[in-house]
């Protein structure tokens, strides 16, 4: 039936009134509006920890993705190919050097990590026996409880890449989208722009590449401080005949790329495996450790912080123990690229507000942005 006149007029009536959640006042607009964002930030947040795990997940994709790109990037310098091409060589070298290691060691490696429980065992009770046979107060049932606790510590260190393998659907995960991030991060880069307001884009993608910049410069680090505790440590300990050389090379390795946590750890377990063969093994374990953490860290470490985030010791240790604690041993490996991530956004949101304190008028008020 067709629209008589007056139903017009009611149908235009209707399109042009205020309704219940129009809101006619400026001053209450704003307000709303301000309260919107505030709701907004506030249920981002409660999103955010109720996705912490596959966030954590998405960002160690990220991480290794820029180690990918760091590989690709450098074979650039050398062979200037396709970025497919270049990331498919640092995958398949990466792959051959697994394989190699595993089929010329991995015997050896197995073995050894099933022998250090026991030896551990045995080396905690020597020495907590000599502890009381020089006077200090320690009772079988203590020895006995320290002794477990020792062992199931160094089970979750020997544990760690058993670990991984285990959780192989996160170990996927975190290597598929790896390799997506790495073979066209340009692409990603664009689509989390787009979302940004159109004024704040040329900031955000000086944001990102800061940001991967910083996060290739720091996996650069960590990768040639595990390879020089790795290899310097195994060699080391190799010459001088120590048990376990090889695989207490490759836990220094592996936990090096934890700052201020992995050093301690790899190097109590050398010196009390060295002191199963004798005090002159155990002094030489110490002297290894100490020539190899002052290299690293008088050496490595500083020209390493020059070229990527200088961040503080306590608080990247203060950042591994919160992740750690909440996130186990994946959150544990990702503090620290993590917390650099974290300060390069700050550092470039201080930049931003000092230029736009300098434009406006020429006054050295900040504005907000």
């Amino acid at each position: 039936m067709p629209q008589t006149r007056s139903d017009a007029k009611v149908e235009a009536d209707l399109t042009h009134a205020h309704g219940p959640t129009d809101i006619n006042d400026a001053l209450v607009t704003h307000e709303a509006k301000r309260a919107l964002v505030w709701f907004g930030l506030a249920g981002g947040m409660a999103l955010v920890v109720v996705l912490a795990q596959p966030l954590l997940v998405v960002f160690g994709g990220i991480v290794f993705g820029g180690l990918i790109d760091g590989g690709a990037r450098l074979l650039g310098r050398v062979a200037p190919w396709p970025r497919g091409v270049r990331v498919a060589l640092v995958l398949l070298g990466a792959v051959v050097f697994l394989l190699s290691t595993f089929i010329y060691a991995g015997n050896e490696i197995a073995d050894q990590a099933a022998a250090l429980p026991a030896m551990i065992r045995t080396q905690t009770l020597h020495l907590l026996q000599i502890a009381r046979h020089h006077g200090i107060a320690v009772n079988p049932a203590s020895i006995q409880t320290l002794t477990d606790k020792a062992l199931s510590s160094i089970d979750q260190i020997t544990g760690v890449v058993g670990g991984l393998i285990g959780g192989l659907t996160t170990l996927t995960a975190i290597i598929v989208l790896g390799i997506y991030f790495a073979i066209d991060p340009g692409s990603y880069q664009r689509g989390v722009v787009w979302l940004m307001p159109r004024a704040s884009r040329p900031f955000f993608l000086d944001t990102f590449a800061h940001l991967g910049h910083t996060l290739r410069r720091l996996l650069a680090g960590r990768l040639l401080g595990m390879t020089v505790e790795g290899v310097s440590i195994g060699l080391a300990l190799g010459i001088y005949g120590v048990p376990m050389a090889s695989l207490l090379g490759l836990i220094a390795g592996l936990l090096a790329f934890l700052p201020n946590i992995g050093a301690p750890i790899s190097g109590l377990l050398m010196v009390l495996i060295g002191f199963s063969g004798g005090s002159h093994m155990g002094l030489y374990c110490i002297g290894v450790y100490v020539v190899v953490q002052g290299i690293d860290g008088n050496i490595i470490v500083p020209m390493v912080a020059k070229k990527s985030a200088d961040l503080a010791p306590a608080l990247v240790l203060g950042m591994q123990l919160v992740m750690g604690v909440l996130f186990g041993i994946l959150g544990l490996a990702l503090a620290d690229p993590l917390l650099a991530m974290i300060k390069v956004t700050l550092e470039q949101m201080a930049v931003r507000r000092k230029r736009k304190a300098r434009i406006v008028g020429g006054r050295s008020v900040p504005v907000g942005g």
